[in-house]
């Protein structure tokens, strides 16, 4: 496969995964919120939204962790870095943090209880990783759209 190929190939799954974090996060979610008088439904959309892009961003992700490693500098290059990061922070929102949220919500969330607090730290700290990794996609997709001249 010719080098542009594959190059964009990766500038298309760059565009989906960080475009999907901000569109979904920062667009769609909260005009759910908005829109919809019942705030549980709001919610559960979001959530599948939210699980779905963590899907997509697994797959891109390590897509584009491989496509990194093919480099010079391999681990070593801050792409490889970054990506790692993403993908960590993806794994523990999807997979340490979402289902601990649901079971808390499936608990039942009276006003003022442990279970509400709880629910209240979990979903800050998701919606905190959640905005770390959307931060550092954006860095990903600024820098390749930057000409370099050391052609990085």
């Amino acid at each position: 496969m010719p080098p542009w190929l594959w190059r964009s190939a990766e500038a298309l799954l760059l565009t989906l995964w960080v475009g999907g974090l901000w569109s979904v996060g920062y667009l769609a979610v909260p005009v759910l919120f908005h829109e919809l008088d019942d705030r549980a439904l709001a919610g559960t959309l979001a959530g599948r939204m939210f699980s779905a892009l963590a899907y997509l961003g697994l797959v891109a992700g390590t897509a584009l962790l491989i496509a990194s490693l093919r480099r010079p500098g391999g681990w070593r290059h801050w792409r490889t870095l970054v990506l790692l990061l993403m993908l960590g922070l993806v794994a523990v929102g999807q997979f340490v943090l979402q289902p601990a949220i649901a079971e808390l919500r499936s608990a039942g969330l009276a006003a003022g209880s442990e279970t509400a607090r709880e629910f209240a730290r979990l979903h800050g700290l998701a919606s905190a990783l959640y905005l770390v990794n959307s931060l550092l996609g954006m860095a990903l997709v600024l820098v390749r759209a930057t000409p370099s001249p050391a052609g990085d």
